[in-house]
């Protein structure tokens, strides 16, 4: 779509507003609106200013101005406004050099691609995520000198099956059992439904969605695989989707990987497959119908694995779902079909046009952008350097022995310890300048100083539990 196309576009959908968004350092959408009229084609040039300040691990506050640049083809009719309003999304600019900013997700993605087609491997990178949620009626929380608590519910919580509801029919899915209920067990149906037609307006290929196995309502909505540029984009509409059409019904959503004690969390298992010429390049006569390229690719996905979940699993929540015993993988090893391995292969089907690796440990937390730009470079720096996956492990690693587990690397058993990761293995990332050093540094910086810092200080309420009377 070109500027042009954009206005003949915003003028055939009666649009009074054009909404202007962007992707912030760790991954939520910012935004702001405009009327119509204020814009013309030289703006998506010229871009508009805002205080870069104001984002989260962006600019400091003495060299503050920032330039949106608008793309023409990302525009859609806002879902959710009641104006009719068209949205577009918009690269980050330095208004005085012009040059893309190193910081902004959506560059880091574009800049990925271009690496991989420069490198003469591939010429496209489909993504296929699985984003996991739940769907709460209420959450309560807070953090004081003196309180510090948090309090959810859900007319699916298997804690309801006493509460008075006038009356209880029960029809709760018990801790770990909500896989595939029909109704009225799952009683999100024709929630998630709603979700997906919002979804379809906006041009998102929805696969499949269905009741997910923690209780609670935990749901997943599977979108069609996409490049990565093109699903890091959908995966942004895809959270600000749900979230607002479960406000509309009174619920709230939460992507947070880990809210509920003692069940499981949410994922977001992530599919990644290299195409050349329209032709895949996974698909072979090697394990499991890889070929070697492919078997290159998850060994250096592996050897990596530790720095890529400081992105995607990146927050300390995060490792709260990384725990054996919840269906997510800790042991860093690859499988067909095994789903306690942190790489699997998919067997559902014998077309090459459909072999992939699929990556579980990371959730929807994460940004997508950045997630699997560094899933990518992990996949590129294997394929360029022969990385050997070893062999594959195609036992129940939860049979295993404490002494047959020992030789299998584990993912970090925190946030710090993905942060060091990434500070020690992190020259695959910088690679053609995808990645920079001040990125990650500043990544790295901020999680420590906004996030692992301030929760180190606090008291947790188990804590009491534990030590009140010591």
């Amino acid at each position: 779509m070109t500027p042009k196309e954009f206005f003949d576009f915003a003028k055939k959908n009666g649009a009074k507003m054009v909404d202007l968004k962007f992707t912030d350092f760790l991954g939520t959408w910012q935004h702001c609106t405009f009327p119509i009229e204020t814009w013309d084609e030289s703006t998506f040039v010229d871009g508009v200013g805002f205080d870069g300040s104001s984002i989260r691990g962006w600019q400091a506050i003495n060299n503050s101005d920032m330039l949106a640049v608008p793309e023409a083809n990302t525009a859609v009719i806002d879902p959710f406004f009641e104006l009719p309003t068209v949205s577009v999304i918009a690269n980050i600019v330095d208004p005085v050099t012009k040059e893309d900013y190193s910081r902004d997700p959506r560059h880091v993605a574009r800049k990925a691609i271009e690496h991989m087609k420069a490198t003469g491997i591939a010429d496209t990178c489909f993504i296929g995520p699985e984003p996991e949620f739940f769907i709460f009626d209420e959450v309560r929380y807070e953090q004081k000198q003196n309180t510090g608590f948090y309090q959810i519910d859900s007319v699916e919580g298997a804690w309801n099956t006493n509460r008075i509801e006038e009356p209880n029919l029960g029809y709760k899915p018990s801790y770990k059992g909500g896989y595939f209920p029909v109704s009225p067990t799952d009683t999100y149906q024709d929630l998630r439904g709603k979700m997906v037609v919002e979804m379809q307006k906006v041009g998102i290929v929805v696969e499949a969605h269905h009741h997910e196995v923690g209780t609670g309502g935990q749901c997943e909505i599977d979108m069609e695989f996409k490049d990565l540029l093109k699903m890091g984009d959908q995966f942004m509409w895809f959270k600000y989707i749900i979230k607002n059409v479960a406000f509309k019904t009174g619920k709230t959503v939460t992507f947070m990987p880990k809210p509920i004690f003692e069940d499981n969390g949410s994922g977001m298992h992530s599919h990644i497959s290299l195409w050349k010429g329209g032709k895949p390049l996974f698909a072979g006569d090697k394990y499991a119908g890889l070929s070697e390229m492919g078997l290159y690719a998850i060994g250096g996905i592996l050897k990596h694995a530790k720095s890529i979940l400081a992105f995607a699993a990146p927050t300390i929540n995060s490792y709260r779902r990384l725990v054996p015993g919840f269906e997510a993988p800790v042991n860093l090893a690859y499988s067909a079909r095994n789903r306690s391995a942190a790489i699997r292969i998919p067997m559902y089907s014998s077309s090459p046009k459909a072999k992939r690796l699929e990556f579980r440990c990371p959730d929807p937390s994460a940004n997508g952008y950045v997630a699997w730009s560094a899933l990518l470079m992990a996949a590129l720096d294997g394929i360029e350097n022969k990385i050997d996956p070893g062999n594959p492990l195609d036992r129940d690693i939860y049979d295993m022995t404490r002494a047959e587990l020992a030789s299998v690397p584990h993912v970090p058993g925190s946030l710090r310890e993905a942060l060091e990761s990434l500070a020690e293995d992190h020259a695959f990332l910088v690679k053609g300048g995808v990645f920079t050093d001040d990125f990650i540094e500043t990544w790295i910086n901020y999680k420590t100083e906004f996030e692992l810092e301030p929760m180190s200080l606090r008291p947790h309420p188990y804590e009491f539990q534990l030590y009140y009377d010591s």
